[in-house]
């Protein structure tokens, strides 16, 4: 019966493992920038940039508005050319998400 519990055990880190490592995400530290999306304003030399972010920890309390409409707005932007976003996590316990919106 032990050895059941041990193999269940056992089984359960490495589908958990596995999981995180399908997202691509790094399990002990992460700090990465991806893209959101794209529109067809272009980005002219005064081109301006937004942020907004939130953040959680132990994927239990989040808080913030990370939304691309209240990065826009804290830059006083109207035309959006294109979105990122830039997250931080470590161990999985704190993470930041953070939007940040280019346009005019």
């Amino acid at each position: 019966m032990k050895k059941v519990f041990m193999f269940l055990g056992l089984a359960s880190v490495a589908v958990l493992m596995s999981s995180c490592a399908l997202l691509g995400t790094g399990m002990v530290y992460e700090g990465i920038t991806v893209p959101h999306s794209v529109t067809s304003n272009t980005i002219s030399d005064n081109a301006k940039v937004g942020k907004s972010n939130y953040i959680s920890v132990l994927g239990i309390v989040a808080v913030g508005d990370g939304g691309v409409n209240a990065a826009a707005k804290n830059a006083g932007i109207k035309k959006i050319s294109h979105v990122d976003e830039q997250k931080t996590s470590v161990l999985g316990v704190f993470t930041k998400s953070e939007t940040i919106v280019y346009g005019e």
